[in-house]
């Protein structure tokens, strides 16, 4: 039974293992969970066919001939895949598995494994992949309305998120009130914000971006 048996977990599971027997071993244990699969020989053939922007989760073998999957992991950095990876590790390797995580994965399974244990790391690894990039698209679309700001508009949109009220801001910006009044009814217009905590919202999503303004 599934951790959520309430929501419909998607994506796909991507398996990178230079063992033959393992990989049909997982696939079949994958699919026999209602769950979408893809395996691989090796780190190679995954980068020549993953393609970015793909939902699901990787599976991998921390100890490979050529590419290891420590050097994939730092691969994928590089390349800005986000997918959750779940190490798997035999009894030799936990160091490595440690420094695997370390590095970002989310998980290590010992081998020999217990089936549901696998199955439930996986389908946490889905659920995490969702809301990343759920949280990552309300990102874009924020930044996107950001955009549409003016240099003076962002201005008052990050002293509003800050809590300054408008004799502050006009202050500071050496400017009447009114003036202010105006700026920042434009920006909650352009920035679709129902209320000033739905604003401050949207400011700590962006938090630590930057967005070209309007000129």
């Amino acid at each position: 039974m599934s951790d959520s048996s309430d929501k419909k977990i998607t994506g796909k599971v991507f398996v990178v293992d230079d063992d033959e027997a393992m990989r049909s071993s997982l696939r079949w244990l994958i699919e026999s969970d209602g769950l979408e699969v893809e395996t691989f020989e090796s780190a190679q053939k995954f980068l020549e066919s993953y393609y970015p922007g793909q939902a699901g989760c990787l599976l991998l073998d921390v100890r490979m001939p050529g590419m290891s999957g420590l050097k994939l992991q730092s691969q994928l950095e590089e390349r800005e895949i986000r997918a959750p990876v779940i190490i798997i590790t035999g009894h030799g390797d936990i160091a490595m598995a440690v420094k695997a995580m370390k590095a970002g994965a989310r998980d290590f399974i010992e081998k020999p494994f217990d089936d549901e244990v696998l199955l439930k790391a996986i389908r946490r690894a889905l659920v995490v992949d969702a809301a990343q990039r759920e949280s990552r698209a309300s990102q874009s679309a924020i930044l996107a309305r950001m955009a549409q700001l003016t240099r003076r508009e962002q201005e008052v949109m990050e002293m509003v998120t800050s809590g300054l009220s408008n004799k502050e801001i006009a202050s500071r910006l050496d400017v009447s009130a009114k003036t202010v009044e105006a700026h920042r009814a434009r920006v909650m217009e352009k920035m679709e914000a129902g209320s000033l905590a739905e604003l401050v919202r949207m400011a700590i999503i962006c938090s630590g971006t930057t967005t070209p303004a309007v000129e």
